[in-house]
C-alpha cells in the first residue's frame, strides 16, 4: 500500500484536490476533520482542562481557541501535544482499514506535513499549488480572514516554493477544475503504477 501524503498552504486548493482524489477511488484521511471531530468527542473536556472558556455546546469553539493558543507559543505546543497524539492515532487506525481491505494507494491530507515532519511518514507527497495572486485572492476572501490574519498563517507555514521544491508531484489548481481533475487523475495513476515497495508493505 502506497501512502500519498497531500499538503499545501492555504487557499491553495488542497481540500478540492483531496476530494477529488476520493471521487477517483483514493481512501483519503483528512487530518483536519480528524481533529474536529476530536473537538466534538471526549476530547473537548481534555482541551477545556487545558484552556478553560474554550467549549460551548459541548464542543471546542475554534475560534475561541484560536484566540487563545495561536498567538502564544508555549501554549500552541501545549495543544499540539494534546491534539496530535490522537490525529496520529486515527491515522493509524485509517491505514490499518485501508491495508486490511487491499488498497493500493491512499492519500493522508495534512496541512502542515512539512512543518511537522510528517512527510517522514508517508511514501512520497503531493503538493497543491496555485501561485501567489490565486492564493492570497482565494484566502482573502473567506469570511474573517484580514491580511493580518494572513500574515500570522503563512509565517506558520512552509513556503509554497519550498514546498514545491520537496514534492514528488505538484498539483496547479490556477486553472479550471478540469485542468485540475486531470491533473489529480494522471498523480493518482502514476503513483498506482509506481515500482518498489511502500514503507507500510509487511
Amino acid at each position: 500500500m502506497i501512502v500519498a501524503g497531500l499538503t499545501g498552504s492555504i487557499a491553495m486548493g488542497k481540500t478540492t484536490v483531496a476530494k477529488m482524489f476520493a471521487a477517483l477511488g483514493a481512501p483519503v484521511f483528512d487530518a483536519d476533520l480528524a481533529v474536529r471531530a476530536y473537538y466534538r468527542s471526549s476530547g473537548a473536556a481534555t482541551v477545556e482542562a487545558a484552556f478553560p472558556g474554550v467549549v460551548a455546546g459541548g464542543e471546542v469553539d475554534r475560534v475561541k481557541l484560536a484566540a487563545t493558543a495561536f498567538a502564544d507559543p508555549i501554549a500552541l505546543a501545549r495543544l499540539e501535544g494534546i491534539v496530535h497524539p490522537e490525529v496520529a492515532r486515527r491515522r493509524r487506525a485509517f491505514l490499518d482499514r485501508a491495508a486490511a481491505e487491499g488498497r493500493r494507494v491512499v492519500v493522508v491530507d495534512v496541512p502542515l506535513l512539512f512543518e511537522t515532519a510528517g512527510e517522514q511518514t508517508v511514501d512520497l507527497v503531493v503538493v497543491v499549488s496555485a501561485g501567489e495572486a490565486a492564493q492570497r485572492a482565494r484566502a482573502l476572501g473567506r469570511p474573517g480572514m484580514s491580511e493580518a490574519r494572513l500574515a500570522a498563517i503563512l509565517a506558520r507555514q512552509t513556503p509554497d516554493r519550498e514546498k514545491r521544491r520537496r514534492a514528488h508531484w505538484v498539483i496547479d489548481t490556477s486553472g479550471p477544475f478540469d485542468r485540475t481533475r486531470a491533473q489529480v487523475a494522471g498523480v493518482l495513476r502514476a503513483i498506482a503504477a509506481a515500482p518498489g515497495r511502500s514503507r507500510f508493505d509487511a
